[in-house]
């Protein structure tokens, strides 16, 4: 597993904060510079921590505005089950695929025009990872959204918690997004390509090739780490072999 990082302690501390009554839905924020006194952060560690939480529903960025806690908070009481990455994928691509293939129809030019501003976001090189994943949920969800199919989005919305709360499962689709951003980039545009030619059946096939090839990246990081695994356990037993070897 992956070891946790700073920002996501903070983004806890934040939601627990949140719950308790101290930051209300939807109030404000406190302002980076007060929220990096109280934690003795920096104000990009608060950043990233306030990303990560808009990512997973908590909160929702003004920009020039500062960071408001939602109204409706996500059911955090609600106890996620434990998944693996590929389970997971694989049932995003069942909903995700249907969503896009209901949306085609009737999405309108202002989604359409939507989808285009992610997709040119999502290729910014100068954003970080946690901006990205955010951006990709948005992407996701704005498609879901326009399925107007009221269950399917709260499908999708809890599957992309699952995506972005379990430690196993982000730390898994970190690894593999890393080495296939141009891959992902292009799926998401051949997705929003089917949308615009109103292509139901084409929507839903993009969406799937999006995620067949995710699962088999995972596949191949999974792969990637059992060899390296079993090489550093070689290493260790020829170091003791060679030690017991020189005592004897």
């Amino acid at each position: 597993m992956a070891e946790r990082r700073l920002f996501e302690d903070i983004s806890d501390a934040i939601r627990r904060l949140i719950l308790d009554g101290t930051f209300p839905p939807g109030t404000r924020l406190p302002g980076e510079r007060e929220l990096s006194e109280r934690f003795e952060v920096s104000r990009v560690t608060i950043r990233e921590a306030e990303i990560a939480l808009q990512a997973t529903g908590w909160i929702h960025i003004r920009t020039g505005a500062g960071a408001y806690v939602e109204a409706i908070l996500p059911g955090d009481n609600a106890i996620l089950p434990k998944v693996s990455a590929f389970e997971l994928t694989e049932a995003r691509s069942l909903f995700e695929a249907e969503a896009a293939a209901l949306a085609a129809p009737t999405i309108s030019s202002e989604t359409l025009a939507k989808l285009d501003e992610l997709l040119v976001a999502m290729a910014d090189d100068s954003k970080s990872e946690e901006e990205i994943s955010a951006i990709d949920r948005e992407f996701h969800m704005t498609i879901a959204a326009a399925s107007s199919n009221k269950a399917i989005i709260h499908v999708i919305e809890s599957l992309w918690r699952m995506r972005m709360e379990l430690p196993e499962v982000r730390s898994s689709h970190s690894l593999v997004c890393r080495k296939d951003g141009a891959a992902r980039q292009a799926e998401h545009a051949d997705v929003v390509a089917a949308l615009r030619k109103r292509d139901a059946t084409g929507a839903r096939l993009a969406m799937r090739r999006h995620f067949n090839r995710l699962i088999e990246s995972m596949l191949d990081e999974t792969e990637e780490r059992a060899i390296v695994e079993l090489r550093r356990q070689s290493a260790e037993s020829r170091e003791r072999y060679l030690l017991s070897a020189k005592l004897a």
